[in-house]
């Protein structure tokens, strides 16, 4: 299948891109990135050095995914999506001179296989999304979303369970919790969601 990458992007030859990606104009990917296979990187997106990425993965038009940002199989990153990696980020330090990258010590953003996360969300790094979270369009993530939370705000906070469907689920009674489009059964426990055994 081979992968494809316009013109106009910028790929590093120390990248590595998985058989069937994409990576459209303007977008950037950095040395020592590595990208599953089948992954779309969308027009104007940047990818840092070092930054991981499983297959099936989709970073909408102009997302920033700075190092050492790690995404598992199946995320989703819509877009203008921006993860941080610095803890006090100053473009100088205490006596003016301009910090270089050995000055700092970069914080990466973990995204679980199958999490989602809206438009202009920001995640300030260092946090992690749960498995087949979603995180509102427009949040700002300070600290991390569990498993199969919908989270929506600033700073963001639980509002629902999605499934894997990402459709909000329905309570169905003890703890029990119910996709209202595949029919998986979850359960919660101490405000954690596990899927049940099918």
């Amino acid at each position: 299948m081979g992968t494809r990458v316009q013109d106009s992007a910028d790929v590093s030859p120390q990248a590595q891109l998985g058989d069937g990606t994409s990576v459209w104009h303007l977008a950037q990917v950095r040395e020592g990135a590595v990208l599953g296979e089948n992954c779309i990187v969308g027009r104007g997106a940047y990818v840092g050095t070092g930054v991981r990425m499983g297959d099936n993965c989709k970073l909408q038009n102009y997302a920033l995914v700075y190092e050492p940002a790690v995404l598992e199989d199946g995320v989703f990153v819509g877009p203008a999506v921006v993860f941080t990696n610095d803890h006090y980020p100053r473009s100088v330090d205490p006596d003016g001179r301009l910090k270089r990258g050995d000055d700092w010590e970069a914080v990466g953003v973990t995204c679980k296989e199958g999490s989602s996360i809206g438009a202009r969300a920001v995640c300030v790094a260092p946090v992690t999304i749960g498995r087949w979270a979603m995180v509102a369009a427009g949040s700002v993530v300070v600290k991390d979303v569990p498993d199969f939370a919908l989270v929506a705000g600033v700073p963001a906070r639980r509002l629902r369970w999605v499934g894997r469907a990402g459709v909000p689920l329905e309570p169905a009674g003890e703890g029990r919790w119910v996709c209202p489009t595949t029919g998986a059964t979850y359960l919660e426990d101490d405000d954690r969601l596990m899927e049940a055994a099918q």
